[in-house]
């Protein structure tokens, strides 16, 4: 499939009752995006998290209570969206979740094929609140995920901060890259929005950025959450001038809608008016240690 529609949520977090109000809200979400025609579907980072509510206020407001009650109910939401991706024949990758990993907690992003795969990626690298407030870790390598949509690769929040690990995504053959991230403020939207316009730059391929939205205080860790859905490309020969693609209302919650066409992306990274994603090793022998000049 070489031209699919993406959508992309700015996802707000809800307070369940039960678990027929969380399934219920899952096919309505989707139901929407497939209904617009959407082939892939992608929700933020740390979507899983309302899944606490579940447990009642007091384990959902508790700082590492939260985070295991959530795990606890990753195994029956993979299977909620699982049936939905079939049912919708959708490519679906699921909000993160913490998951127990071992004796660890990592952050896993699960990804859903129309004919009833399941599989994962776990983020790489963690933020101060992760690491120091929650304990989770990095998880298992980088895939390169196969689909009905092409070749994708998952950079999870502020994995899209750190270029090698995009580029590994890009070299492997990856022409989309999603974002699925959680931030608080709008400083931490615009660091990871700038991070998925440079990999797009870099790797000449088209960005997908999910981001949560609105307030939610029970929940611990996800109280407040700023973002909009988001699709960019390098902006060159097929793209828009600016690079966006398309972009959503700030905090706004909802789809967004994109035609993404892969043969844009070989288009691009073979006869560009730049070729980034071609020249990226002549930063081999460059990128020693500079010299210093003294100039008084």
């Amino acid at each position: 499939m070489d031209r699919f529609t993406v959508a992309t949520a700015a996802y707000p977090l809800d307070w369940f009752d039960d678990w027929a109000a969380y399934e219920a809200k899952m096919r309505t979400w989707v139901g929407e995006a497939a209904g617009q025609g959407a082939a892939l579907l992608l929700f933020p980072e740390y979507g899983a998290m309302e899944l606490a509510s579940l447990a009642g206020a007091e384990v959902a407001g508790h700082e590492t209570q939260a985070l295991r009650a959530v795990a606890g109910y990753v195994e029956r939401s993979n299977a909620v969206l699982s049936a939905l991706a079939q049912e919708f024949q959708v490519t679906i990758v699921g909000g993160s979740a913490p998951v127990l990993a071992g004796d660890q907690m990592v952050n896993r992003a699960p990804v859903f094929g129309p004919s009833g795969d399941i599989a994962y990626q776990d983020k790489q690298i963690m933020t101060r609140f992760e690491r120091e407030d929650w304990q989770i870790c990095g998880g298992e390598p980088l895939q390169v995920f196969d689909t009905a949509v092409g070749k994708l690769g998952i950079l999870t929040c502020y994995d899209s901060e750190f270029p090698l690990i995009g580029r590994a995504l890009v070299e492997a053959g990856v022409e989309v890259l999603l974002v699925p991230s959680c931030t608080e403020g709008l400083d931490g939207y615009w660091r990871v929005r700038i991070g998925a316009m440079a990999r797009a730059l870099e790797g000449q391929c088209v960005s997908v950025m999910a981001s949560l939205t609105g307030s939610r205080p029970e929940i611990y860790g996800v109280e407040e959450n700023t973002g909009m859905g988001a699709v960019f490309g390098p902006p060159d020969a097929g793209f828009p001038d600016t690079g966006v693609i398309a972009e959503g209302v700030m905090n706004k919650p909802g789809w967004t809608y994109a035609q993404i066409d892969l043969n844009a992306v070989r288009a691009v990274r073979a006869d560009g008016r730049v070729l980034n994603a071609t020249h990226w090793g002549e930063q081999v022998g460059r990128d020693g240690k500079p010299g210093h000049i003294s100039v008084k």
